[in-house]
């Protein structure tokens, strides 16, 4: 959890290396806006590891764990599945989850605590706070939906160290509510030092394909998303819709869904996304081909879920599957993070305007909480808000006349949308809700401890 020193590079592509030489040379880069600026790159770099978003928050353990993906005869896969937590190979995964997420946090402090950030009273410099504190809060913010039981389930609950300075000093654990607190002063800091961005968009290099930073439209996004998850509706609410009407962001129709998320950022629904022009080499190879033992597998019933009961024609199934012949057996891929320009060996014909990367808040999921808070206090604003969606993708509005919009319409709603992307589990544990295998043969229970992954054995020796 604790670092001595960075370097960046001066690009997206660029990352921060840890390295043993003390205070001198982290005080000179961040001595300039340059540096502040190649640093907060390298955080967003980070992110993109293959232990954190990149691969197994993501794509991969968190959708395992969903059992929306498995990997038939893929032992450790199996485990993590079946939510064996004391499985040595599901613990390593966590254990890097856990110490490259905090290596990144103490990162991102270093920026947070050099004297140009910290005394930020005017613009650039209100600009990289705000942004550095997001990312403080965003990172936090998962390691609690990890490592920390549900708040709504046991608001007494224990959380995880919250770290604020950039040292060797080890914080203590907090109280999952103090987390909570810790999140929102962050996040609340952030929308007040960030107000002013977009009157300063495409000023500079830094100030442009804002996408890929987080901006002040992904940090009400996030206020939403944390407020939804302590259960305080009235403020998930007011974010999601000052989100839906104020980013600028608007739904794709049905006959742009085809390709929108292949290896690129959403050009119209994306609020955050991390830059990553080699995304292709990792999902090719876990989603798109089928390598014994490797790659992932789709639940064999998923397609259910986007044809019953539905009226018209769900453009997601084509552009988020396709169908290879394996044995003179159709099967099923997840090919929705496919880069189709990549996949047919032509990366130059991509077109200019999209960005390479990883969707890491959408527009849809917006519409979803602000519709899930609604549907209590105001049913037809609920309803209309769910058909914006829905009819974006190619079905007709919800039938009123014959059925009530309930949270599982809106659950099974977000799943289509978001399968492959990291949120069904998260979305799951905040409601408390069982978990089908990928079979069906088994319903693992929240009572059986699946909604919490033990805190790393390296972190309590640490402490011992």
């Amino acid at each position: 959890m604790a670092i001595s020193a960075l370097v960046a590079t001066t690009s997206c592509d660029g990352y921060l290396d840890i390295t043993p030489e003390g205070q001198v040379k982290r005080d000179e880069m961040l001595s300039t806006n340059e540096g502040v600026e190649d640093a907060l790159y390298g955080v967003y770099a980070q992110l993109r590891s293959t232990s954190l978003y990149g691969q197994e928050l993501y794509f991969q353990s968190l959708e395992v764990m969903a059992n929306s993906l498995y990997c038939y005869g893929n032992d450790a896969i199996a485990a993590l599945g079946k939510f064996n937590y004391t499985d040595t190979r599901v613990k390593n995964v966590f254990a890097s989850v856990w110490t490259d997420m905090y290596a990144n946090i103490s990162n991102v402090n270093s920026i947070i605590n050099s004297p140009l950030v910290e005394n930020a009273t005017s613009y650039p410099a209100t600009i990289y706070r705000g942004e550095a504190l997001a990312l403080r809060a965003f990172m936090h913010f998962d390691l609690m939906r990890l490592f920390a039981e549900q708040i709504t389930v046991n608001p007494n609950a224990d959380g995880i160290p919250y770290k604020k300075e950039f040292s060797l000093a080890i914080p203590d654990f907090e109280k999952l509510s103090v987390n909570y607190d810790n999140v929102l002063a962050d996040l609340n800091e952030a929308e007040r030092l960030l107000a002013d961005e977009d009157s300063h968009r495409d000023e500079t290099a830094f100030m442009s394909d804002r996408q890929i930073h987080l901006n002040i439209h992904a940090v009400r996004a996030l206020m939403a998303r944390v407020y939804l998850t302590m259960g305080n509706k009235s403020k998930a609410l007011e974010y999601a819709m000052k989100v839906i009407d104020g980013s600028g962001q608007q739904l794709k129709t049905k006959t742009e869904v085809q390709n929108d998320l292949a290896g690129v950022l959403s050009k119209k629904e994306c609020l955050f996304g991390v830059y990553y022009s080699n995304f292709y080499s990792v999902v090719s190879t876990k989603l798109q081909q089928r390598i014994s033992y490797s790659s992932l597998d789709i639940r064999p019933d998923f397609m259910e879920t986007y044809e019953d009961g539905v009226s018209g024609l769900d453009y997601r199934t084509n552009a988020y599957f396709t169908s290879v012949d394996q044995g003179g057996q159709p099967v099923y891929r997840l090919s929705k993070f496919t880069d189709i320009y990549e996949l047919d060996n032509n990366a130059s014909a991509r077109p200019k305007d999209l960005i390479q990367g990883i969707n890491m808040i959408r527009l849809p999921e917006m519409y979803y909480i602000a519709a899930e808070c609604l549907l209590d206090t105001d049913y037809e604003k609920a309803v209309a808000l769910f058909d914006e969606v829905t009819t974006s993708r190619g079905l007709e509005p919800f039938d009123t006349e014959n059925a009530t919009l309930t949270v599982n319409d809106i659950n099974k709603e977000r799943f289509k949308e978001y399968i492959g992307e990291g949120q069904t589990w998260f979305n799951m544990k905040r409601q408390n809700l069982t978990i089908s295998s990928y079979d069906n043969n088994t319903t693992y229970r929240p009572e059986d401890g699946i909604y919490v992954v033990p805190i790393p054995d390296a972190e309590k020796e640490n402490r011992n």
